[in-house]
């Protein structure tokens, strides 16, 4: 048995032995080449994590810029806004004084009409009554008087 086996050995070391030996370098290659694929995918997962963290940073600090751009356009909006409101104001405010003092005028002008015709009247009326009298005379200004401020009252 032991020369059997010798036999056995002697015909293995030699043809089974290599095959063996080959195909567990093949396989100790093939399981290398896959732990390397295997570091090189994991690195590639490591770049491309940092890759995205790198661009959700840069996407924070885009959209905070914008939005304090937006900020700044906005309170550019607002104030010049404001300053339109204001030269709106002022110029209703000024169109509103001229007119005031347009109606002011002409209601001066209107005053001094009415004035001047009812000058006239009080002249008219006193040549065409010959009043011999002071107290005549007196009683009629009085009524002239009263007439005008009578019509004033009425045109106001």
């Amino acid at each position: 048995m032991l020369l059997s086996f010798g036999i056995v050995f002697v015909v293995l070391a030699k043809y089974g032995f290599p095959i063996i030996t080959k195909m567990v370098e093949e396989r100790k290659t093939y399981i290398d080449q896959s732990m390397a694929v295997a570091r090189e995918a994991n690195e590639q997962l490591a770049r491309l994590k940092q890759e995205g963290e790198q661009l959700v940073a840069a996407a924070n600090q885009e959209q905070g810029r914008i939005l304090r751009e937006a900020m700044q356009e906005r309170d550019k909006i607002i104030v010049e806004a404001r300053k339109q409101a204001e030269v709106v104001a002022q110029k209703e405010v000024a169109d509103a004084r001229r007119l005031i003092q347009q109606e002011r005028n002409e209601a001066i002008r209107d005053i001094r009409r009415q004035v001047a015709e009812l000058s006239v009247d009080i002249a008219e009326k006193v040549i065409r009554k010959n009043l011999s009298k002071e107290q005549e005379q007196m009683d009629m200004i009085d009524r002239m008087l009263d007439e005008m401020l009578v019509v004033s009252k009425n045109n106001r």
